[in-house]
């Protein structure tokens, strides 16, 4: 059986009747945008993969216990339940007193990349390495408007919701980022080209 033009619901209505495999499905569809978001917040390729697998627990809990109501927003909730994972995991480690990992690290998802050429591969990668430190110079407001509008893929509306803050406070956070980062390219000279 071919799930490819099973809805979000669909596959979520059969592994909760059983279809094992409607899970694996969800979980390939999504899973680079999720591991992008988690990835971006942790800069640690070890946790967040830890974070990544807690958030597709919880789903699958969640799922079996019945506790998503689906309004078209399963890539939003996935996010959400990864949101408060590195909240969490922020939270307890500023309450234990321990340090971050290595700003300078990141990893980047090479199953998006597996058709490409080792020269595209490479040439994503600086981007990916660019892009990311860039970001790293914006406001906490701004980098996380990014971070859910691009790495998410997340409307303004869910982004919204999911900071609580108005639309137009998230439209107004992604302008300035966009007009910081065109700043801040300019300043520094970088070309992102492809």
């Amino acid at each position: 059986m071919t799930y490819d033009k099973f809805t979000d619901q669909m596959l979520i209505d059969a592994f909760v009747a059983g279809d094992k495999r409607c899970i694996e499905v969800l979980i390939e569809r999504y899973k680079e945008k999720v591991y992008s978001y988690i990835i971006l917040n942790i800069k640690d390729s070890s946790l967040a993969d830890d974070i990544f697998q807690d958030t597709f627990v919880k789903v699958i809990s969640s799922l079996k216990s019945q506790v998503y109501s689906d309004e078209g927003k399963f890539l939003s909730w996935v996010i959400r339940i990864a949101h408060n994972l590195i909240v969490d995991h922020f939270r307890n480690e500023k309450n234990n007193g321990t340090t971050s990992c290595d700003e300078n690290e990141y990893v980047l998802n090479s199953c998006s990349l597996s058709d490409s050429t080792v020269e595209d591969r490479i040439v994503e990668d600086q981007i990916f390495a660019d892009v990311k430190k860039l970001l790293d110079y914006l406001p906490p407001e701004q980098k996380e408007v990014v971070m859910l509008r691009h790495y998410g893929g997340l409307s303004f509306k869910e982004i919204a919701d999911l900071t609580n803050v108005s639309i137009n406070t998230a439209l107004g956070r992604m302008r300035y980022a966009i007009l910081n980062l065109r700043r801040i390219v300019d300043e520094k000279k970088i070309i992102l080209t492809r």
